[in-house]
């Protein structure tokens, strides 16, 4: 109630924000202590009844308050920890943190230059400098940041449909004939969450198959296609994948794209996690063909440390988006205004409200410089190939496909000594399905780090190590290595 706008409050308001500030720097310094835990592991119901949740009708005092952010904090993973290895997003960088609560304090919504004038212009200069990357003449074509890359996909999806079937966005799925889409094995679940959302169905999403490495076949993908439309299928949409999100294997997108043009078919790129390697002289190779996608996902707050969220839908065709989408509500898009109108890019969203994700990305280019990106890209995918170095012929390690990693993803079952001798069959399987869980959940509740862990087809339960985090070393590396084996020994 002291706090403003109330009578009076510069003063206690000054204070609050500053003690606010000064237990949010704390926790900042803290993420990068290495002797700090990564996380102070407690079970659910533990966490519930150690601490008083619940909402009440009386208010509390702004030492309670305070006390309440303290215990968020105390409580919270430590993303930024450079030992933290458990997501595709991690690390905490500074001036992506300084426009984050930049944005928060301007609290607007980026659907009118009206209200967001400088951060649309930047949306605008932002997407157009990726879409340069992408290598689309001049950054031509149209996008949108979007909550993440499953948005982004489903964004895709939605406009190959209608760029296909514009009827359907007034007369609905009845009206049009039934359509597939086609997208790798590996490919994330995202792709069928769209066209489950889209009224596609899930069953209209064709798998294709990969080599061991991971990447679409693309003879296989050509046989997929024939087949739908042998049955009467139309085909509106293939997704290739830059970047899986557990092999980190790069679809090859010249064949893919090949085939697109050959059967008339949308070509989307997710490089939701692959997409930050455009950056990368040495390594943006691994994306060639993708410049003949028609939409492509790239999330900044993965591989490139912005904080979350920042995800970008990139379209070669400018005006689809706004043609797909807009509904044109009088009382936001007005068309009497007294400005550019192509600046209010609010109808070309599905979201009316939309977050300002654009300028924790613009503020970290203008720190770091595209070069800044790449010697941290460069450096993450180092870090992985110095793990892959090390673990490939080591006792008690296992590759769970040959050949050094194109991510940073490194794939790999932990043995341990029990195992090491028996024969490979049915009990041995079984047995090292159940590792990977219990040494996770070791090093959580001792809170040393994290790592994420999965099956996948017939593969048993291996250890899925990421790196996107720059704080990350050779040392981190090591510790972890040593820690997974500390933790497994007695298995």
């Amino acid at each position: 109630p002291d706090l403003l706008p109330a009578c009076n409050g510069e003063i206690t308001t000054m204070s609050f924000l500053q003690d606010v500030v000064d237990i949010l720097l704390q926790y900042v310094v803290k993420s990068f202590d290495r002797s700090t835990k990564v996380i102070d592991f407690h079970y659910p119901n533990e966490l519930l009844q150690e601490y008083n949740w619940e909402l009440a009708d009386q208010p509390q005092t702004l030492e309670e308050i305070l006390l309440n952010c303290r215990t968020t904090l105390k409580y919270a993973i430590k993303t930024g920890h450079p030992r933290y290895f458990n997501q595709l997003s991690t690390g905490l960088d500074m001036v992506g943190l300084a426009a984050d609560w930049l944005t928060s304090a301007a609290n607007t919504n980026m659907f009118t230059y009206e209200i967001a004038p400088v951060f649309v212009l930047l949306e605008y200069v932002t997407l157009r400098k990726m879409r340069e990357m992408v290598g689309w003449p001049g950054g031509c074509g149209d996008g949108i940041f979007s909550p993440g890359g499953a948005i982004s996909n489903m964004y895709a999806m939605l406009i190959a449909r209608f760029k296909m079937f514009p009827e359907v966005k007034e007369k609905g799925m009845a009206a049009i004939p039934r359509l597939v889409a086609f997208t790798s094995e590996h490919s994330h679940f995202s792709v069928k969450k769209g066209a489950a959302a889209l009224g596609i169905g899930t069953d209209s999403v064709i798998l294709i198959r990969c080599d061991e490495r991971g990447k679409m076949i693309p003879s296989d993908l050509e046989r997929r296609i024939l087949e739908a439309k042998q049955k009467g299928f139309v085909p509106f949409l293939v997704s290739a994948t830059a970047g899986t999100t557990v092999y980190g294997a790069f679809d090859p997108l010249i064949a893919i794209a090949d085939i697109c043009k050959k059967y008339k078919i949308w070509m989307h790129v997710d490089g939701a996690w692959g997409g930050g390697l455009l950056m990368s002289r040495k390594h943006k190779w691994k994306l060639n063909g993708v410049e003949r996608a028609n939409s492509v996902t790239w999330n900044p707050h993965k591989m490139m440390g912005v904080p979350l969220q920042c995800s970008a839908l990139l379209v070669r065709e400018e005006g689809l988006m706004q043609s797909c989408n807009q509904m044109h509500a009088s009382y936001l898009f007005q068309q009497d205004k007294h400005y550019d109108l192509s600046y209010d890019t609010g109808d070309k969203a599905l979201q009316c409200g939309r977050h300002v994700d654009v300028f924790k990305l613009w503020l970290m280019w203008r720190a770091k410089g595209t070069t800044g990106f790449e010697a941290q890209i460069d450096k993450c995918l180092e870090l992985a190939e110095y793990l892959y170095n090390k673990i490939k012929n080591r006792e008690g390690y296992e590759m769970v496909f040959d050949g050094k990693p194109q991510h940073t993803n490194v794939c790999f079952w932990y043995i341990p000594p029990s195992l090491r001798i028996m024969e490979d069959n049915e009990e041995r399987m079984s047995r090292l399905m159940k590792v990977a869980p219990v040494i996770k959940a070791r090093m959580m509740e001792y809170g040393t780090t994290m790592v994420s862990y999965q099956p996948l087809g017939d593969k048993v339960n291996f250890f899925r190590m990421v790196i996107s985090n720059p704080a990350a070393t050779h040392q981190d590396i090591d510790f972890l290595i040593d820690e997974i084996e500390r933790l497994g020994q007695d298995l």
